[in-house]
């Protein structure tokens, strides 16, 4: 499958897969909702001055980004492991616009989270540290040396990507997360809630992104 590079509300590219009829962040705003859902809601929330972050679902990084940049703003000591199964090719990643839209320090580090080597621990930046991982969920184990504080789910909707919404795969992200530890997904459908709930996330609905009513975000206590 090859996606389409197309246009959000906010300028921002995202990527159109059309055998799902599936777009890879919201036509809203794809700059925007990833700072909402995942930094304003998930990353800035958790206290934690050396967090460490789980991503389900690479992407185009955009999370990556706009979590290191935070990370250089408040000189927040940051590592971030993020996995995905199919990783996207570097002719349709150079087509992205996120770091030039944002900066020229922007750009720069973008192109390093892409240029980076996958299955090994890279420094970004002088405070986030990067180790893309090409993993299975339905298949592999999460065996990271430290547990997670922050619990980016970024895979496609349930609706479109069942197998990665289940008990099995929760199960795996709630054993990996510590005490304390965060989860954030745009997705607030009361399957995925109860289904987090029953696996020991005390979840709560939040309000969404532009363009979406709610948002969801549990703690393991």
């Amino acid at each position: 499958m090859k996606p389409a590079v197309i246009q959000t509300a906010d300028g921002s590219h995202t990527l159109y897969l059309k055998e799902l009829d599936e777009q890879y962040h919201s036509v809203n705003g794809a700059i925007t909702e990833s700072d909402y859902v995942y930094i304003q809601k998930g990353y800035l929330f958790h206290t934690s001055q050396s967090p460490v972050i789980l991503e389900i679902g690479f992407g185009t990084g955009l999370n990556a980004l706009l979590t290191a940049l935070s990370a250089e703003k408040q000189n927040r000591k940051t590592i971030f492991y993020s996995i995905d199964k199919y990783p996207l090719d570097n002719e349709i990643l150079n087509k992205l616009n996120y770091g030039k839209l944002l900066s020229i320090e922007a750009e720069k580090v973008f192109q390093k989270i892409h240029n980076c080597n996958w299955g090994k621990m890279e420094q970004i930046t002088s405070c986030f540290q990067l180790c893309k991982l090409k993993l299975d969920l339905t298949k592999d184990e999460l065996n990271r040396p430290e547990g997670c504080h922050v619990v980016y789910f970024d895979a496609f909707g349930p609706d479109k990507q069942s197998e990665m919404w289940t008990p099995a795969i929760f199960g795996k992200i709630f054993d990996q997360t510590l005490s304390g530890g965060i989860f954030v997904t745009y997705s607030a459908k009361g399957v995925v809630r109860r289904q987090l709930s029953a696996t020991g996330f005390k979840m709560v609905r939040l309000p969404g992104p532009p363009g979406k009513n709610e948002m969801l975000r549990g703690i393991k206590v």
